[in-house]
């Protein structure tokens, strides 16, 4: 919890590093709608003298276009009709850092602004709302997120040319924990490891997954803001990485229907506010663990509303694909003691003792995802809910558990109608996103695919 993580500057050393050349580009970047890093690359000269005072002006339609850039009709927030005009960015300055995996490059995460006043609906904005409301209630959100993804040989510009087919992943066979085939991909996988470490992303491990060229690169346990920030910089880094060796990661949560999909395991606790004290952990036994009635109602409410929650935690068509009969991925909404067969396994004991969620997949918006996660969090503890009877076996065979939604219409639907959710992120947030689920689910919907090619081309 007292780990320093290395990279980190203040505005004055960020001064000290551009007069003295070891700095030329600073960019300052918030999440969009995707969790995909916006903004802009300024001359380090430019942005000390200007944007560290000023911040800096964007489209507001950042936070309503789609995948491709695409501007969407129907949201209030930002549309022709209103002209399209800019919103701000303030830096952040507890997040500046030099990134070394650019050359001469630092970053800066920014909030975003309009008319003097924090976008409500931005993903940033919707996390730091809910810690706001953690902490007024005397506790501070601990995060982990466990990312998995596919390496392949092919770089994105090959995939693309290939129409991603055909690719190469960069194992050929499933390699979970080997070590031999893991040596083969160590060039990227150091590279990241060293980057992240000098670039304040503090890592702890990595390791093969549970696929043919699948991994997982695991960051240090952090206060939840400063995890979905990490999270967010270490997916876009990755992939930087990544290109600069003429190589590819996805996160898609399914991007092959034989194999098994990617995802994002998300582990929370709460502290008091001084960071020293794991408040989940209590006097109440629970099989050998110990742990307390704030653990209990916190848990209660996480699985009363994981359905509601799903499009945070599956925001796409594909999202879906990745719950599959004993993949690893849930089907089930239960809990149980380090079992991983249940959408919500607890693991740890004492100041480890934590909550993981299995719910979420690797194309998750880690902001959004938390923010979710702790509001439902939030509704169990303030109405005291309890958690159902430990789940024992194997949850893939127990029919007469709650199921995660089948699909993204299920799961917007179920949103749209959590009052807790409308009261956490406010009606227009809900609105926003329902919009932008059912614009996802719209242009997948209007894609003819090559498994429709190949299965009716000839025999329809």
């Amino acid at each position: 919890m007292a780990y320093h993580p290395r990279g980190m500057l203040t505005l004055e050393e960020l001064s000290a590093r551009v007069a003295s050349g070891q700095l030329e580009t600073v960019l300052a970047v918030f999440p969009d709608l995707y969790g995909r890093l916006m903004g802009k690359r300024f001359a380090a000269g430019f942005f000390l003298e200007h944007t560290a005072h000023h911040g800096f002006h964007a489209c507001d339609y950042l936070l309503t276009v789609d995948m491709e850039m695409e501007v969407v009709a129907g949201y209030p927030f930002a549309n022709w009709e209103r002209g399209y005009g800019d919103l701000h960015c303030a830096p952040d300055w507890s997040t500046l850092r030099q990134i070394t995996w650019l050359e001469k490059t630092a970053l800066v995460f920014c909030d975003v602004e309009r008319d003097c006043q924090p976008i409500a609906l931005a993903p940033r904005t919707l996390l730091k709302t809910q810690l706001e409301r953690l902490q007024q209630a005397g506790f501070q959100a601990m995060a982990g997120t466990e990312l998995e993804y596919y390496l392949f040989r092919d770089s994105y510009a090959q995939a693309k040319a290939k129409g991603y087919e055909n690719l190469e992943t960069s194992n050929w066979y499933i390699e979970d924990y080997n070590l031999l085939p893991g040596t083969r991909e160590e060039p990227l996988h150091a590279a990241a490891r060293r980057h992240l470490e000098q670039s304040g992303i503090p890592v702890e491990s990595s390791k093969g997954e549970w696929g043919p060229g699948q991994h997982e690169l695991n960051l240090r346990y952090a206060h939840a803001l400063e995890m979905s920030d990490r999270h967010a910089l270490y997916k876009h880094g990755l992939k930087e990485m990544a290109h600069q060796q003429g190589l590819a990661v996805s996160f898609m949560a399914k991007w092959r229907a034989d194999l098994a999909g990617s995802g994002m395991h998300l582990h929370l606790s709460l502290w008091d506010p001084a960071g020293e004290r794991n408040l989940f952990v209590g006097e109440e036994a629970l099989g050998t663990l110990r742990v307390s009635p704030l653990f209990r109602h916190f848990l209660g409410g996480w699985l009363t509303h994981a359905r509601a929650i799903a499009p945070f935690c599956a925001p796409y068509p594909n999202s879906y694909k990745r719950y599959v009969y004993q993949s690893w991925a849930p089907t089930t909404i239960a809990w149980s003691l380090d079992n991983r067969t249940v959408g919500f396994r607890v693991v740890g004991q004492g100041s480890s003792l934590r909550i993981e969620s299995r719910l979420p997949g690797a194309d998750a918006n880690p902001y959004l995802a938390i923010a979710a996660s702790l509001a439902a969090g939030l509704d169990g503890m303030h109405k005291q809910t309890e958690p159902p009877a430990p789940f024992a076996g194997d949850a893939y065979q127990a029919a007469s558990l709650p199921r995660v939604p089948a699909n993204l219409p299920e799961a917007v639907a179920e949103m749209e109608k959590s009052e807790m959710l409308r009261e956490a992120f406010g009606a227009e947030a809900i609105a926003h996103y329902a919009h932008f689920f059912r614009t996802e689910q719209h242009k997948y919907d209007e894609v003819v695919t090559s498994w429709e090619r190949q299965r009716y081309f000839e025999r329809a």
